[in-house]
């Protein structure tokens, strides 16, 4: 089982406004298993941590 996460941003309501949406995708399925949307900090890649479904982060490897 391997995660590929990955993030992207947009304007709501207007430029100043910027959210980030962070996602993340089964590899092998490409189905999306997790999903932020806030700022870009370490604070938001723990809550899309959280989101993952739980057998998800009991299999934890990590790279770049």
């Amino acid at each position: 089982m391997t995660i590929e996460c990955d993030e992207l941003w947009s304007f709501v309501d207007n430029k100043k406004n910027k959210q980030w949406v962070w996602l993340a995708l089964d590899a092998d399925t490409r189905e999306i298993v997790g999903v932020y949307i806030g700022a870009r900090d370490a604070a938001a890649a723990r809550q899309l941590w959280h989101s993952l479904p739980p057998d998800y982060p009991s299999l934890i490897t990590l790279s770049r």
